[in-house]
């Protein structure tokens, strides 16, 4: 990937995050929501190159309806949702000649998962001090802080491995990672976090600092080997070509995907 277009994409799409991150509501549960939608529609290009055939309407309706949920603060219809997608996708299944059941509803259901229930963290993170009756500019800090650990990662974990990267990572999933990539990611990572909690997360402190400052990065790190993963699979390079630079919508939120929950359940249990 191009490092100028990658620089010329952050530089436009930064700032609005700032901006509807701020605002809050339903702005930005509309921007998650169409990280979702684009989401599990590359999820099933996906699917489908492997030769599965997941039902993309039923796919995108299930990841937006994560969201939805998200926003209104119930989390237990997650669970209705993904039932509701396992019979829909079994009863497309009956009705296609041709094809796996199985393996389609399978995918239907992995893709609602990965590309609506994993991202929906990020609304729940913006809205949790409606939960626990916090001022309600903390949860931008709390999606800041999410954003800022695992892309500050990505990043180290790009320059570290270009210039010193030597031994391989895992090969048989991603060819260009390596450990040397991947320690320069959690160290960025780490000095990420640290600000945060110095700047716009004072939320997060003492203990907490530094055990969120390494588990941030490694989760990121390995949402990143799991989208690998899937591409792989796919023998695909980019889930696809909408941001340039960057790749597709899962390219870029991958390490967002495991980060959102595992910071998201943190702050819920452990530290508000």
């Amino acid at each position: 990937m191009s490092l100028a277009a990658r620089v010329a994409a952050s530089v436009v799409f930064l700032p609005c995050l700032v901006v509807v991150t701020r605002a809050g509501g339903v702005y930005f549960a509309g921007l998650v929501g169409l990280v979702a939608g684009a989401g599990a529609l590359e999820f099933v290009r996906l699917a489908r190159v492997r030769g599965a055939r997941p039902v993309g309407p039923i796919v995108v309706a299930g990841a937006l309806g994560m969201v939805a949920a998200a926003f209104a603060g119930r989390p237990d219809v997650a669970g209705g949702i993904t039932g509701g997608v396992v019979v829909a996708a079994l009863v497309t299944g009956v009705a296609r000649r041709r094809g796996s059941g199985l393996v389609d509803a399978g995918a239907s259901v992995l893709g609602v998962v990965y590309a609506g229930w994993l991202p929906a963290h990020l609304v729940a993170l913006r809205e949790l001090p409606v939960d626990v009756v916090a001022p309600y500019a903390l949860g931008a800090g709390a999606v800041f802080l999410a954003v800022a650990a695992t892309w500050a990662a990505d990043t180290g974990a790009f320059f570290v491995g270009s210039a010193l990267g030597r031994r391989p990572l895992l090969p048989r999933v991603s060819r260009g990672k390596t450990w040397e990539g991947a320690l320069g990611g959690l160290a960025s990572g780490l000095l990420a976090t640290w600000i945060a909690s110095r700047t716009f997360a004072p939320f997060v402190a003492g203990p907490a600092t530094w055990v969120l400052g390494l588990v941030l990065p490694a989760v990121g790190l390995l949402g990143d080997l799991c989208e690998s993963q899937l591409k792989r699979d796919a023998d695909v390079k980019d889930a696809s070509s909408v941001i340039p630079g960057h790749g597709g919508v899962l390219d870029r939120f991958d390490s967002l995907l495991l980060g959102a929950p595992v910071l998201y359940y943190s702050l819920k249990w452990l530290i508000l």
